[in-house]
């Protein structure tokens, strides 16, 4: 009886395990510039989990390998913030549903955009002013 009550819980346990190891992702990004494709080495990938739309308190960093590439195993379903940083590159931000056992990212970093500034144009006009008197 004993070992009849020891199978029949190891066949309802056993789907209940397997069930909530697949609630994790394998994470894989790669990192290239916007403008030509080339790999981004070096860049920090910053993972902050996502819950009712805040932003948890702790996070991951990950570096980028020379061929712009990085990952990591394990990370649990939901909504996750992925941020990436890089030396001479726009900050890329942007939410991401992890919700299948393998996931593959792909974010393409952008350069800097020109600064807008009233005193970079010289030749413009300054206002009249009136006198009062």
């Amino acid at each position: 009886m004993r070992k009849f009550l020891f199978v029949w819980s190891l066949l309802i346990v056993l789907p209940l395990l397997a069930l909530a190891a697949d609630k994790s992702s394998d994470l894989r990004f790669l990192v290239i510039r916007d403008y030509n494709g080339k790999p981004v080495r070096n860049a920090s990938v910053v993972l902050h989990p996502v819950t009712e739309g805040k932003q948890d308190k702790g996070g991951f960093q990950l570096k980028t390998d020379a061929e712009g590439k990085t990952g990591y195993e394990g990370v649990p379903y939901g909504t996750l913030r992925i941020q990436v940083l890089a030396q001479g590159f726009q900050t890329f931000g942007q939410d991401y549903e992890i919700n299948q056992p393998e996931t593959e990212i792909t974010i393409k970093l952008k350069r800097p955009g020109g600064q807008y500034s009233v005193y970079d144009d010289k030749n413009q006009a300054l206002p009249e002013t009136k006198d009062k008197q």
